[in-house]
């Protein structure tokens, strides 16, 4: 049995050769322009139908200048946060009438430089990207390009590019001042590597500076449920655990928790943990997880409107702080004195 031929789809020389005209005409056609006969027309639209062409995106971007898509540089898709960020940031973008392209950059700044490279280059009009670090080649492209770029989950007035996302100084130093004000004294900071993360690097930098009448520990470990989980085996190994664990992620305070009930302590009535993000299963973990309620699906919906204004409006966008709530659960209580 011979298998069907599958038909090649028709281009606009196709069209022109149907219809007996120039590719100029045909474009001039599809974009309704008024220097072209109405027996031309005609022609040109009936052979449309007959060859069942229908422009492609990379034609229609030739032809306005215009590819209607916004690209988006991520460090991950593994955590929620990202997704529920990417989700709102699609949705209101659709709402716009712009398509959205991720791009996964796992962290690594000279892969974030070479996927914006591969985003700018497929046409998109608008970049956003996680953090406010980035490489010099990255800032080089962004030039080159000229294309409106936002940074997102970091909110610095005077930074390179205009921010949308959250303070991340000021929201650590009111986790830390939340345990503090429960009567903590002893505390380790548990966060992922510092070298390719600028979020986490402000974040421990504003511990720091309220941290010298208490005594803080700090670990790097991997973004994960077993980074949290070794974090702890590497305090009990010193025989010294704190009274309180903060980490910058709930996958590691998750981590941190199952290593704590493994070793047969408590949470919280031995140590108190709190996380960071606000996971949807941080309600429900047990004990359920005081967390900080990061804004990612406002974020998200206010992205896409500046990028998508800026574009519309050729002015640049303005900077903007998003609020972060702490959501206090069972996971931490009060010290008892003596």
């Amino acid at each position: 049995m011979s298998r069907p031929e599958t038909q090649k789809r028709a281009n606009l020389r196709d069209v022109a050769r149907h219809a007996q005209v120039s590719v100029a005409t045909v474009s001039r056609v599809l974009n309704k322009s008024q220097l072209v006969t109405k027996d031309t027309r005609d022609r040109v639209n009936r052979a449309i139908e007959t060859l069942n062409f229908v422009p492609s995106a990379a034609a229609r971007t030739l032809n306005s200048g215009n590819s209607r898509t916004i690209g988006a540089l991520v460090p991950t898709l593994d955590h929620s946060i990202f997704a529920r960020y990417l989700d709102a940031l699609e949705s209101r973008l659709s709402q716009h009438g712009y398509a959205l392209i991720v791009a996964v950059t796992g962290g690594d700044p000279e892969e974030e430089e070479r996927k914006a490279f591969g985003l700018l280059d497929l046409g998109v009009e608008g970049l956003l990207v996680s953090g406010r670090a980035h490489t010099a080649g990255f800032d080089t492209l962004i030039d080159r390009f000229r294309v409106p770029t936002l940074i997102t989950s970091y909110y610095d007035p005077e930074a390179r590019y205009p921010t949308i996302g959250y303070d991340n100084a000021t929201i650590a130093a009111n986790a830390f001042e939340f345990l503090r004000d429960l009567g903590h004294r002893s505390f380790a900071i548990v966060h992922g590597p510092l070298d390719v993360n600028d979020r986490f690097v402000a974040r421990i930098d504003a511990i720091r500076d309220l941290a010298h009448d208490s005594e803080v520990t700090f670990r790097s470990v991997s973004m994960d449920v077993a980074g949290g989980a070794n974090a702890v085996k590497e305090l009990a190994a010193q025989s010294r655990l704190p009274t309180a664990i903060l980490c910058l992620s709930d996958v590691q305070a998750l981590g941190a928790m199952f290593e704590l009930t493994r070793l047969g302590l408590v949470v919280p009535d031995d140590i108190s943990v709190m996380g960071f993000d606000n996971l949807e299963w941080s309600a429900v973990s047990e004990p359920s997880m005081t967390s900080i309620k990061l804004p990612a699906a406002e974020m998200g919906a206010k992205a896409s409107d500046a990028i998508v204004g800026w574009l519309q409006s050729g002015q640049r966008a303005s900077p903007l702080a998003l609020e972060a709530d702490i959501v206090i659960r069972d996971s931490t209580r009060p010290l008892s004195k003596g």
